[in-house]
């Protein structure tokens, strides 16, 4: 058994390399980050269009959901990281926060300390922004966010078009206001990606007190005596944490561990011949994510960047961005969305848009052979809860996923009203010069029940789950507000899976704000030690 770690992380993510730096700021704590996954030095990883890449395989486990009873018992590909950064590295680089009033309901909920006003100096502090410097901006922190730095003339067609229906255009959709169309800022530092690994880790990378190790595949959490004093590896090497172990494998990721290491629901561990430590059910529950729709046309031109999918012009666009940081390679291909309204009475936007400049993008969505362009929506608020269960005792296996998509009536009124705008933003007049037509949905799509049987076939996750460690103050809480674990002692909880609700808007730069929060809560727990 290896000693010698104070603490050890489990999960190189978003969450897991922010704690890691942070932590290793004091000399005098011996850190172990263990990743499952390689390392980011795939190029793909750091030019801003790889995430095209991303969803069809590259740095993913190549997981998929139960089959989806709501939705015609479709399987859905659910890609979740395999690479040091995690979400971090492979997404599309959007950085959004969510709406205030996500974090005070958290507040309302009896979770202290996570109110907007207590969230917000932990987003500043992680920000190195090269445009804002304000009160919710921040600059000189570890994670670059920059706005877009290669949008297309469609872009403002699309800006314009939402105008139309009466959508302003919004400067800053994560500061005073959430309301409107936008260039999103973007997790991007001169125009390469700033995952959290790149952010966090790497400026880092020769602290003596900071142990990285990828490929390290953790089969269970040791638990002695109700508390965490380390880990066993898949190939039965143990390593001991003398202050706590921290779990940071994300929403699938960490449910999952708990359960191999018998902490979850007690009746389906045992069926599947796990020895159970802790009985808590609520662990792999309450998974919650946003189901993403979309809308695709034809376009009359080369006005998106799928024309560089021909070689010699993929070979130009590779040149264009050696040379000036510029053109299709510095586009994350999602720069361009916003936030409105399915539900006129919303107490905020309950719809995000996500402009792709181009199709077939992402694995699953449909090409067009001419060209064209996309528009995602995506129910912001959903009410269907779903789980995370173990198919077997087997590490290897791939969990049980099943987000529950649209088992709640209103989730799929929802999402096909957001369906219905994204159609009526693209037929708007400062678009027509540059679509030529709508191929999905089509005009043959008329009805409530046409529009659910197209999206039983044309949907996708849009990569936010969250919840499945629910933090909370009632006994079914997974976490306690400062994220320890309810029943084990030296166990923290530390990425999106402690959400109690999915805030309203991409996950990934609340995960690193759930990291540099636990990073204080864990310094402040431990005295002077940290």
């Amino acid at each position: 058994m290896e000693n010698g770690y104070d603490f050890i992380i489990i999960g190189g993510g978003s969450a897991g390399s922010v704690v890691a730096a942070r932590l290793t700021e004091d000399p005098n704590i011996q850190v172990l980050l263990l990743e499952a996954g390689g390392r980011d030095r795939h190029p793909f990883y750091h030019l801003p269009a790889g995430f095209a890449k991303m969803t069809k395989g590259i740095g993913s486990w190549g997981w998929h959901t139960v089959p989806q009873k709501h939705m015609n018992d479709r399987v859905f590909r659910y890609t979740q990281a395999k690479v040091i950064g995690g979400g971090s590295a492979i997404n599309a680089q959007i950085y959004t926060r969510g709406n205030a009033r996500d974090y005070d309901e958290w507040r309302q909920l009896g979770c202290e300390g996570w109110g907007y006003d207590d969230v917000l100096p932990y987003y500043r502090k992680a920000e190195d922004n090269d445009t804002y410097d304000n009160r919710y901006h921040g600059k000189g922190g570890p994670l670059g966010v920059s706005k877009p730095c290669a949008p297309l003339p469609i872009c403002e067609a699309y800006f314009e078009a939402a105008a139309k229906l009466g959508i302003p255009k919004n400067e800053d959709v994560t500061g005073e206001t959430q309301d409107g169309v936008a260039y999103y800022q973007l997790t991007q530092k001169n125009a390469r990606r700033s995952s959290a690994a790149m952010a966090y880790l790497a400026p880092n990378k020769d602290r003596s007190n900071l142990h990285v190790r990828t490929g390290a595949n953790v089969h269970r959490i040791i638990v002695e005596s109700g508390k965490a004093t380390g880990v066993e590896l898949v190939d039965g090497t143990r390593l001991t944490a003398s202050a706590e172990v921290i779990l940071s494998s994300g929403s699938i990721g960490s449910p999952r561990l708990l359960q191999l290491s018998g902490i979850g629901p007690a009746a389906e561990l045992h069926d599947l011949g796990i020895d159970v430590v802790l009985d808590r059910p609520s662990v792999g529950a309450n998974l919650q994510d946003h189901l993403d729709l979309y809308c695709i046309c034809e376009v009359s031109g080369p006005h998106t960047y799928d024309r560089f999918a021909k070689p010699h012009l993929s070979v130009l666009a590779g040149l264009q961005y050696i040379f000036t940081r510029r053109g299709p390679v510095s586009s994350s291909l999602f720069e361009t969305g916003g936030f409105w309204y399915a539900d006129p009475e919303a107490r905020s936007p309950d719809l995000q848009f996500h402009l792709g400049l181009g199709t077939g993008i992402e694995s699953g969505v449909a090409a067009m052979p001419d060209g064209g362009v996309t528009l995602n929506s995506c129910y912001l608020r959903p009410r269907s809860r779903g789980t995370v269960r173990l198919r077997s005792s087997d590490p290897s296996d791939e969990p049980l996923i099943d987000p529950n998509y649209l088992q709640d009536p209103q989730d799929r009124e929802m999402s096909i009203r957001g369906l219905r705008l994204t159609q009526e933003i693209l037929a708007q007049e400062p678009l027509k010069p540059f679509i030529k037509a709508e191929r999905l949905p089509g005009p043959d799509i008329k009805s409530d029940e046409d529009y659910f049987h197209f999206i039983c076939e044309h949907s996708k996750t849009s990569h936010h789950p969250a919840g499945t460690c629910r933090m909370g103050i009632d006994d079914q809480a997974v976490v306690d507000p400062r994220l320890r674990f309810n029943g084990i002692d030296q166990l923290r909880v530390v990425d999106a899976s402690i959400m109690p609700n999915v805030i309203s808007s991409n996950t990934n730069a609340a995960a690193i704000m759930i990291g540099e929060k636990a990073s204080d809560m864990i310094r402040q727990d431990h005295g002077s030690k940290t």
